[in-house]
């Protein structure tokens, strides 16, 4: 992009000093602390020339990729890359009708898209099954030890037990609680207070261990990353983001985060562990290492292989990455992305990380049907989700930007670490806070059976009751379902303000469980209440026609699972792909209405008050260059945004066959543009093309014989005879782009924003009859579509 750019970022500063200069915001505050220092890098003066050949840049010291390639923190050109590889399609083509070897060549290229989707879902689906177990085993771990076996969890330390009872299957001799273990006493106040203690330092220290190798080894581990993967299958370079070190600290460090019993998830992380699996994979074979964006649909498939084994639903993980992250979805990504997904729920499935043969933890049956009547709770709770989405979007941006702005910041561990203390202290107490949330939501969902044991299913039974197991009917509640109540209705206003602290903290944390979480006991409490309404005032009309007396009418865990979907797609504005990961969750048809009921009315609350969801609000906080999808509809035309403006110094420009080596020097070592207009002489301003700054620096820096600092640069296509006491002239035709995007100045700004949504353009260039006037880059368009909404374009900081 032709125009002032300060984000330069040579990889010496990628140092972990520098790196713990940023703030809790992630991934922003660390590129602006490399912005700031790059500033004073890019006004760096060149060396002395020391033999005659005019070696462009030699003051930079570090070396420079291949042509074609793109700098830290730029955006790619779509159109570029998709032209590179169709030129390599092609030369692959021709040369396998040369020989059997070329022939087989071309068949391991063709296959190789499959091979690394192979590869992805093998991987991934291993890594989530570790962290299954790990965190399973790691969150027990907080209350107690397996005597026979260290690395056993609660569950699987009682499943080896042969004196475990039905009524007490949680109890065993074998998992003992650490106040039995060191003082003998299971019952006391004061075996409470060190339980109590115990869960709270172990809490502590797993957050401290997590931030603490975030922040020393892996920056870019933090956070959701799918904000950052959003960015980055639009098009912009984040470089080390989904790199081997990111991949190895993320998985370790997001078994730590989620087994310290912080309101946090680990589905949203899984696709950004997914995406770095995807993109080890591609660096090992150059179709996709070498071509940004064939890497880009890689990651678009690996990403929903990370869904597919984050909620076990490989079909809902495809339609997440086509309706939520990906930016270019070919038809070919889709049957990838399948692959992958499949190849990833086989994996899982293989590992059976829950012991249940189930990929999730809380996947339910239900086998009560659901009446017409009910889609009015539905759609109550979906108001309920719309709402909770808005509250926790605007809250919890609001704590970013102060965490941004503030000493908050500067200061990562101790917020983590007061989070921490604040959610155990406060968790420990209530027995719906205390366990993981992945088991809450499980005993939210499920529906009473007869064999059920929990607080929520202490219904007062008819003892002349006799009935199949699944068809129980409707029954008073009993005292503990009243307990039970009051306790959900203190965890839930208690997830929903500590989610907004947490969410955004410099450690991994995903917040699709959370936010099912709230969703799921906000539609339990509202099932129970239904489900007692029509018990107890079953010859009311809304009840008359379809609850009869004794009979199963209501499911509570049903609620459960629409409160949990409308919740989800309100922070989210997940539709599609929310509706068949629930769908997949229940492995039933028939709960679809209510499920699109509760989402679409959800999305249409939380669009009332704001069209971005929680990832598109953290990439407007973050100022990350992506243009999202929707219409622009200002009256606006290129000349009103193109640079240069009236007061500003005009466009920095190359001629085809009078510039010289030197005055490209001066150019390079006097702007920081990414790239420069080439046209036919400064008084015609006639456009013949354009070249990046990159490429001109590389291809200069390669040596030819006799170019010197008064050599004259030649991007036409036969240099002209010159005489022999002339200098060798520097010949750059073949880095030239001699088709450049462009567009009139009276364009209208909308079609401008389409062309660069659409075509995934870096730059445009703005002409008049042929004449150059001026170019618009896509911070442009991003800083004059904020500018029309009101909003700071400064707050768009990258290319």
């Amino acid at each position: 992009s032709n125009k002032k750019n300060s984000e330069k970022s040579p990889a010496s500063l990628h140092t972990p000093h520098e790196r713990d200069e940023h703030s809790n915001a992630c991934l922003a505050t660390y590129l602006l602390t490399i912005r700031l220092f790059s500033s004073g890098i890019s006004s760096a003066t060149p060396t002395e020339e020391t033999n005659d050949a005019g070696n462009l840049m030699d003051f930079l010291d570090e070396p420079f990729p291949d042509v074609g390639t793109y700098e830290d923190f730029h955006t790619i050109d779509w159109l570029r890359e998709k032209s590179r590889d169709t030129d390599r399609h092609r030369k692959i083509t021709s040369k396998s009708k040369e020989s059997i070897w070329e022939f087989i060549k071309s068949l391991l290229d063709a296959w190789s898209g499959w091979l690394v989707m192979l590869l992805i879902g093998l991987l991934s689906g291993t890594l989530a099954g570790v962290i299954d177990l790990a965190v399973d085993w790691m969150t027990d771990l907080k209350e107690g030890v397996c005597l026979s076996a260290l690395w056993y969890s609660h569950e699987q330390c009682c499943w080896t037990s042969n004196e475990t009872t039905f009524a007490d299957r949680d109890k065993c001799p074998q998992w003992q609680k650490w106040a039995e273990l060191m003082t003998g006493y299971t019952e006391g106040a004061g075996v409470y207070l060190l339980n109590y203690f115990l869960y709270v330092l172990w809490a502590l220290f797993f957050s401290f261990l997590a931030v603490s190798l975030v922040r020393v080894f892996a920056p870019y581990a933090c956070g959701s990353g799918i904000p950052e993967i959003k960015t980055i299958l639009s098009g912009f370079i984040i470089r080390g983001y989904l790199g081997k070190w990111t991949l190895l600290i993320k998985t370790v460090t997001l078994v730590l985060a989620v087994s310290s019993g912080l309101s946090l998830g680990k589905e949203g992380p899984l696709v950004h562990v997914a995406c770095c699996c995807g993109n080890l994979f591609c660096s090992l074979f150059s179709k996709y290492s070498k071509n940004e964006g064939k890497r880009r649909e890689v990651l678009s498939a690996a990403a929903a292989a990370g869904v597919s084994v984050a909620f076990g639903a490989p079909i809902g993980g495809v339609l997440f990455s086509l309706e939520e992250v990906s930016y270019y979805f070919p038809l070919k990504t889709l049957w990838r992305s399948f692959f992958a997904a499949l190849v990833a729920a086989f994996t899982l499935r293989s590992i059976n990380p829950f012991g249940n043969n189930r990929l999730v933890l809380f996947y339910v049956e239900y086998h009560t049907p659901w009446y017409m009547a009910e889609l009015v709770p539905f759609i109550l709770l979906g108001v309920f989700g719309g709402l909770w989405g808005t509250l926790f979007i605007r809250c919890n941006i609001a704590w970013c930007r102060r965490r941004k702005t503030t000493l908050l910041g500067k200061y990562p561990v101790l917020e983590v670490i007061v989070v921490t203390g604040i959610t155990a202290v406060l968790a420990f107490p209530n027995p719906y806070t205390r366990r993981s949330t992945s088991e809450l939501i499980s005993e939210l969902f499920n529906d009473c059976g007869s064999l059920e044991s929990s607080q929520l299913c202490d219904y007062i039974n008819n003892p002349n009751m006799s009935r199949p197991v699944d068809d129980i009917p409707d029954r008073p509640a009993g005292p503990g379902v009243y307990s039970a109540l009051w306790q959900l209705t203190l965890a839930l206003v208690f997830k929903i303000v500590i989610t907004i602290f947490t969410f955004g903290m410099k450690i991994p944390s995903g917040l699709f469980i959370p936010s099912m979480a709230v969703g799921a006991i906000a539609g339990r409490i509202v099932g129970i209440a239904v489900e007692q309404m029509a018990y107890h005032h079953h010859d009311w009309i809304i009840f008359k026609n379809w609850c009869r007396p004794g009979a199963d009418c209501v499911t509570p865990g049903l609620y459960a699972m629409v409160g949990a979907a409308a919740c989800l797609g309100g922070v989210t504005r997940m539709t599609v792909s929310l509706v068949v990961i629930m769908f997949e969750l229940t492995g039933g048809l028939e709960y679809i209405v209510p499920l699109m009921a509760a989402a679409v009315t959800s999305k249409w609350v939380a669009d009332a008050f704001g069209k971005e969801g929680i990832y598109e609000a953290h990439i407007q906080l973050n100022g990350y260059p992506y243009l999202d999808q929707d219409e622009f509809t200002h009256r606006t035309l290129a000349t009103d945004v193109m640079r240069p403006r009236r007061n500003e110094p005009p466009l920095a420009l190359l001629t085809q066959d009078s510039t010289t080596v030197e005055d490209v020097e001066t150019l390079i070592k006097d702007t920081d543009y990414n790239g420069f207009p080439v046209v036919v002489s400064h008084e015609s301003e006639r456009l013949i093309g354009f070249v990046q700054r990159r490429d001109l620096i590389l291809s200069a820096r390669q040596k030819q014989d006799g170019v010197v600092s008064n050599s004259v640069v030649h991007f036409t296509e036969d240099a002209p005879q010159i005489p022999a006491s002339n200098p060798q002239p520097l010949k750059l035709r073949r880095i030239l782009n001699l088709s450049p995007f462009t567009v009139t100045d009276h364009t209208p700004m909308e079609t401008v924003v389409d062309i660069f949504r659409k075509l995934g353009l870096r730059q445009c260039l703005v002409t008049r009859s042929g004449r150059l006037l001026g170019i618009i880059t896509k911070k442009d368009v991003l800083r004059h579509m904020a500018q029309m909404m009101n909003q700071d374009p400064e707050s768009i900081m990258f290319n």
